[in-house]
């Protein structure tokens, strides 16, 4: 049984939740206009080009997500949208304001990178008869995948804070130092793990869309 059948909540409020995220985001937008942060309008910017994604799947590739899935990814980036904007009037923004924040957005963010990765491999997997992986290497296949995105986008963070304290520009993501990125990439591990756990139960459909799509693609 899939989590969103255990909390009771139906599609038609899930789409709901999805698009309440999107609209506000927009308004984030728009403050982060009004004050000429850099930060906010590019993380919110990109966060409401992410949440076009499943319609450009649907339109372009014929791959239809699921309501819940679609509310992960939004929830994702409407987090990440609020923690670089913060309260109205406070001079810190929730990731450098509350400790948990940014574990919570590795969390999600890590869970969508694995669940990209296993529904891409376990498609393949799928479609070709000369590809077998083992669910035991696929849940090591996550996990790795997730780790070494990881590394890649806290290196990324790392070199633009640089750039950004050279230039004297305001920085668009933020590096809090080495213990940070540690937390980070646990909290990566963390997100790969529920994928590699549950991803059969929440990802079965998408990975029969891919597989279908990858069918008309060969034949």
């Amino acid at each position: 049984m899939r989590i969103r059948d255990y909390l009771g909540i139906s599609s038609r409020r899930q789409r709901q939740a999805s698009r309440a995220m999107t609209f506000a985001m927009v308004g984030i937008l728009a403050i982060g206009i009004e004050r000429g942060s850099t930060g906010v309008i590019v993380n919110t910017g990109v966060g409401l080009l992410v949440t076009q994604l499943p319609t450009v799947l649907e339109r372009d590739f014929g791959i239809t997500l699921d309501p819940a899935l679609t509310l992960w990814i939004t929830s994702a980036v409407f987090l990440h949208a609020v923690g670089v904007l913060g309260l109205p009037g406070s001079e810190t923004n929730f990731y450098a304001g509350i400790w948990w924040w940014d574990h919570v957005t590795h969390a999600l963010s890590s869970s969508i990178v694995a669940a990209v990765g296993y529904t891409t491999v376990r498609a393949i997997d799928r479609h070709s008869e000369e590809i077998y992986l083992p669910p035991r290497f696929m849940f090591v296949f996550i996990l790795l995948f997730v780790m070494a995105f990881g590394v890649f986008w806290e290196v990324i963070e790392f070199t633009i804070t640089l750039v950004a304290e050279a230039s004297g520009n305001d920085t668009i993501l933020t590096q809090y130092g080495l213990g940070d990125t540690m937390l980070d990439l646990v909290f990566d591990t963390v997100g790969a793990v529920v994928v590699a756990v549950w991803g059969t139960a929440h990802l079965t459909d998408v990975v029969g869309y891919v597989e279908g799509w990858l069918e008309t693609r060969t034949s």
